[in-house]
């Protein structure tokens, strides 16, 4: 379909109906219902549309990989939890962490070996910090801020054995083989970490809110809307307290399956492209990121249910724990299976195609940067997701650059840039979802009282890029 501004419609009503019934679900249902009937305006022909872009887009190898991949971590994660594994390393740690700055250390310190994927991060640190809040002292709000400063925009910035290192520099081969550039992409990615300045921004802004200055009580405060809700809250919150003096202290039933899946995922990763690759950290880079972490997410829960077996746990209630924590995220799967749509219908639409060639013709090459990492920004908070943006965004960044003569590697840096800004700041973005769902957060609600410091952190990331602009 020829691009216009038609192509705006969709997403223009998503946040509205979101904001409006404080769910995301309603908005993006919305906004596919319009996309599709836009692309076949007929009245059955739409509603077929609608389910075709929903099947298509959940079949989708990478997308059903998440998807187990999310519901298999998190029935996992909940075997640590009824095994005792959580509790007791949460008794293990609540020995050490006695204040708020602790905590916040505890946080930081988690991405040393949670660092290969935002949702793997916040399906592991997420349910931790839930139970370790109930000792301290801390907002829910900013502990979901922190954990989230520390998945997305850390992950980014690492360049081997994460989920994302293989797909950013494959898309970065592909654009630079369209201009006729040979040079090694993986290079080209390592040179381009230090433009990933949003990334080294609300990381900067993440510590000195943990460590040097308390978040302002509006961004502080828990997310309970009145004294009823939290009456129930506090009612809930005994009979769980009250369900977990039941379960045993073990910190090995947490750390050993982590430790598994750690090691595991980076012998793997080496493994699966050590044959294609010229090096040993190239190894990493030829390696398929997702799948590697599944197989090492299913030989650790095959390794941990035999370890529990060993325990004396029963089958019975390791499967119905195990299916009972997987079902946490159904909410989670629906989504993302809603925003994958979307962001097709969007697609078919001209979205992306319309705002490029409508800023284009009038963009001067000294601001190239600037202007990709704020059109990329709009596009990913709108879509929700790092791996979309940086998809449809890289290939016009980088033969934009290239015939404008703006520094390419610098530009690279923009489109990751400001996919990180929307997989941080968009309430569609499937690690604010998942953490709302692990911290029993309202998704609309937590997005709005991240959105000052997101905006602040892109407004420093544009001006980093002017000036950088002149300079290289």
């Amino acid at each position: 379909m020829e691009a216009s501004w038609i192509s705006l419609l969709p997403f223009l009503v998503v946040i509205p109906i979101a904001i409006l019934s404080k769910q995301v679900q309603p908005g993006l249902f919305a906004g596919l219902i319009l996309g599709s009937y836009l692309v076949q305006p007929d009245l059955f022909g739409g509603i077929k549309t609608l389910i075709s872009y929903l099947i298509n887009n959940l079949v989708q190898p990478n997308n059903i990989r998440i998807i187990i991949f999310l519901y298999v971590f998190a029935g996992l994660i909940s075997l640590t939890r009824i095994t005792g594994g959580i509790k007791g390393f949460v008794d293990l740690v609540g020995r050490k962490v006695k204040t708020k700055r602790s905590a916040m250390l505890l946080i930081w310190l988690s991405t040393i070996g949670t660092f290969n994927n935002p949702n793997f991060r916040i399906v592991t640190i997420a349910p931790i910090m839930k139970l370790l809040k109930r000792r301290l002292p801390l907002s829910t709000q900013k502990i979901g801020f922190m954990i989230e400063v520390t998945s997305n925009p850390v992950v980014a910035l690492v360049p081997v054995a994460t989920a994302f290192v293989g797909y950013m520099v494959s898309l970065i081969g592909t654009a630079m083989q369209q201009i006729g550039i040979n040079e090694s992409p993986y290079s080209v990615y390592i040179k381009s970490i230090p433009f990933n300045f949003f990334s080294l921004v609300i990381i900067g802004i993440g510590i000195y809110f943990s460590f040097f200055k308390e978040m302002s009580q509006s961004a502080n405060a828990d997310l309970i809307g009145n004294s009823e809700e939290q009456r129930e809250e506090e009612e809930l919150q005994k009979c769980i307290q009250a369900f977990e003096k039941e379960i045993p202290s073990k910190p090995l039933n947490l750390l050993m399956p982590l430790s598994i899946v750690l090691i595991m995922t980076l012998f793997l990763s080496w493994w699966d492209g050590h044959a294609r690759a010229s090096s040993f950290f190239d190894a990493f880079v030829k390696a398929d990121a997702l799948g590697v972490m599944l197989e090492a997410l299913f030989i650790t829960l095959i390794l941990s249910l035999i370890f529990f077996f060993i325990q004396r746990y029963s089958i019975a209630k390791l499967v119905n724990h195990f299916i009972d924590g997987g079902n946490e995220l159904i909410s989670v799967i629906l989504m993302l299976t809603l925003v994958w749509a979307l962001s097709a219908v969007s697609e078919d639409l001209g979205f992306s195609s319309y705002i490029t060639s409508n800023l284009v013709g009038w963009i001067p090459s000294a601001f190239i940067a600037p202007v990709v990492f704020i059109l990329g920004s709009l596009l990913s908070y709108f879509i929700g997701s790092s791996w979309g943006t940086w998809g449809l965004l890289m290939p016009l960044a980088v033969t934009l650059a290239h015939q404008t003569g703006s520094n390419i590697i610098l530009v690279i840096g923009a489109v990751f840039a400001s996919g990180t800004f929307g997989a941080f700041a968009s309430p569609l973005s499937d690690n604010s979802i998942t953490l709302c769902a692990i911290l029993d957060l309202p998704v609309m609600e937590y997005a709005r009282s991240k959105l000052k410091l997101s905006l602040i952190a892109a407004g420093i990331t544009t001006l980093l890029f002017g000036v950088a602009s002149f300079f290289i």
